[in-house]
């Protein structure tokens, strides 16, 4: 079960370690929030406590995942933006707000919280959020991680429209391989599908003929590039089938170890479980992002990091509220009475 916010819960170790957390954040030692990870969610995640007055800091290793994309596509108002001028613009305006961003690499989390730096200081933090993405594990086959992010592609709805018409082919690498053919019928009426090495049912064939989508059987040898263009996808048998531009379906990893080594529950995929703000099973650790959902595109990571920061003022304004009432109280203790 996630932690759920609770007005009446017992905070009296919670509010003497908040308390010497911000006897020391005079000399700049503690911040209320660090973001691990600079992407959208991140960034967005650490705007909306930077305008609530909250000591941000955001630890970014600069490896995006959507790096080698000359675009970024489906944002309201970004749409066809490239995605490093998306960050630049989002560094610029969380800095406005106070929010420090620190280029390194976050070695591990200690419970606390402590976010040891590689090679560099550790920082001390009162909640953390964790948007450290994933990474695509494409298939070994020649021509595939030369071609990624310009003509061997991955998301439909990021790159189909450019392609629309076009010469498509699909990979089978992946169990979801059926499905991503299925899906690219919507973008062009010439799609065949490669099964390489998978085995299809009755029911796959029968799901693939029905949408007019054509087989090509046999073992993939690699992607045939000519003049830095892809220009087909030829078959161990020597057999060359002229395709523009080839979609596959990468096995997707979170870069989830930082919050593993936290003790965050995972479900039955293997992905970090969080409530509809990012929270997770551990408390003051969040997940934003695609470290948690392998669905989220960059705006909907950053309507995660969004909700994230919405939910985390309010979880630490709920501290403060009952550290400034425990502090009131024993002050009304410790004062002596007087009666005339």
């Amino acid at each position: 079960m996630l932690p759920q916010p609770d007005g009446g819960r017992t905070l009296c170790a919670e509010v003497i370690a908040v308390s010497d957390m911000n006897n020391q954040a005079a000399d700049g030692s503690v911040y209320d929030v660090v973001v691990v990870g600079g992407g959208a969610a991140g960034l967005n995640a650490a705007l909306l406590l930077g305008r609530s007055r909250r000591r941000v800091a955001v630890v970014d290793s600069g490896s995006p995942r959507n790096a080698p994309a000359s675009h970024m596509m489906g944002f309201l108002s970004r749409d066809g933006m490239p995605p490093e001028a998306l960050l630049g613009v989002g560094r610029t305006e969380v800095e406005s707000y106070g929010v420090e961003l620190i280029d390194a690499q976050v070695d591990h989390i200690a419970p606390g919280f402590y976010v040891h730096l590689a090679g560099g200081p550790v920082l001390k933090a009162r909640r953390v959020v964790v948007a450290t993405g994933l990474r695509d594990e494409l298939p070994d086959i020649p021509g595939v991680r030369e071609r990624w992010g310009r003509d061997l592609l991955h998301c439909p709805y990021c790159h189909g429209y450019e392609v629309r018409d076009q010469p498509i082919g699909v990979l089978g690498t992946h169990p979801n391989a059926v499905n991503h053919a299925l899906l690219m019928r919507q973008w062009s009426d010439d799609v065949i599908f490669f099964p390489h090495t998978m085995e299809l049912t009755e029911e796959d064939r029968e799901r693939l003929a029905a949408r007019d989508i054509r087989l090509a059987e046999g073992t993939v040898k690699w992607l045939v590039v000519d003049d830095d263009k892809l220009r087909g996808v030829e078959l161990a048998e020597g057999s060359v089938v002229p395709r523009s531009a080839v979609f596959v379906f990468p096995r997707m990893v979170p870069r989830d170890g930082l919050l593993t080594d936290l003790g965050c529950e995972k479900d039955a995929n293997g992905w970090v479980v969080t409530d509809a703000t990012g929270r997770t099973s551990v408390f003051g650790v969040w997940a934003v992002g695609n470290v948690a959902d392998p669905r989220a595109q960059v705006v909907t990571a950053a309507g995660q990091g969004s909700a994230a920061g919405f939910a985390i003022n309010h979880d630490l304004l709920d501290e403060d509220i009952a550290r400034a009432v425990e502090e009131r109280r024993a002050m009304a203790t410790a004062e002596p009475s007087f009666r005339l």
